[in-house]
């Protein structure tokens, strides 16, 4: 958001320069700065005008561009083309790191790294995987003991909100190390099934390993 007001502070010759071609100002500044310059009785004529409105256009424009590409980073592209590559669907990741932690999530983005040949960013992944649950684990009670809210909802939890951060943290190692625009098909359920049942085996019989996870904090 652009504040005007902080523009009029600018002298004529410092409003000139966001009207030049090339210049880094985001088109809502480069408008303020062309209706000041008038304000002060600057007159353009009418090439000039339209340069201006020109030079606005293609910022609008760029902008328009790079969201767009943004948006297409942050998308699934999960497809049913037989000959794209199989990986494990990045909705199915990120249920499993935030119903079971981040060590059956880590787990199957890690492998679906393994399998771009991405080996380093699925060495970070399994690590990130295991070390998050001793930090969770640290954080959850040091939250209930700071905060001075006396009442927690599950979806207002510290559990909750860790999940949630570990949920985000794969997502974002998926938006990082995944190519981008990469077309995928999904993967067969049957090692993740395998893979989030033997986990929450795990959790039940040792619930004590895994207090700061939202799971356990259903059975307290």
């Amino acid at each position: 958001m652009v504040n005007k007001n902080v523009l009029r502070k600018l002298s004529n010759q410092e409003l000139e320069r966001y009207l030049k071609e090339g210049n880094r100002f985001v088109p809502e500044a480069v408008q303020a700065a062309f209706e000041i310059l008038e304000e002060r009785g600057r007159i353009f004529n009418e090439q000039k005008k339209t340069a201006v409105q020109q030079l606005i256009q293609r910022k609008q424009e760029a902008e328009e561009v790079k969201f767009t590409e943004e948006r297409e980073l942050w998308k699934d592209h999960i497809t049913e083309d037989t000959n794209a590559v199989k990986l494990f669907p990045r909705d199915l990741i990120l249920l499993a790191g935030g119903l079971l932690g981040t060590i059956p999530g880590a787990l199957l983005l890690g492998l679906n790294f393994v399998k771009l040949k991405k080996y380093g960013a699925a060495i970070l992944t399994f690590i990130f995987g295991i070390v998050f649950l001793p930090i969770q684990n640290f954080l959850v009670p040091l939250i209930y003991k700071e905060s001075i809210q006396g009442f927690f909802t599950y979806r207002k939890s510290p559990e909750f909100f860790m999940a949630a951060v570990g949920a985000l943290i794969l997502l974002l190692l998926w938006v990082l190390f995944t190519p981008k625009k990469l077309p995928y098909k999904a993967a067969s359920y049957i090692l993740p099934g395998i893979i989030c049942l033997i986990m929450l085996a795990i959790i039940i019989n040792y619930p004590e390993w895994f207090s700061g996870y939202l799971l356990v904090s259903f059975a307290k």
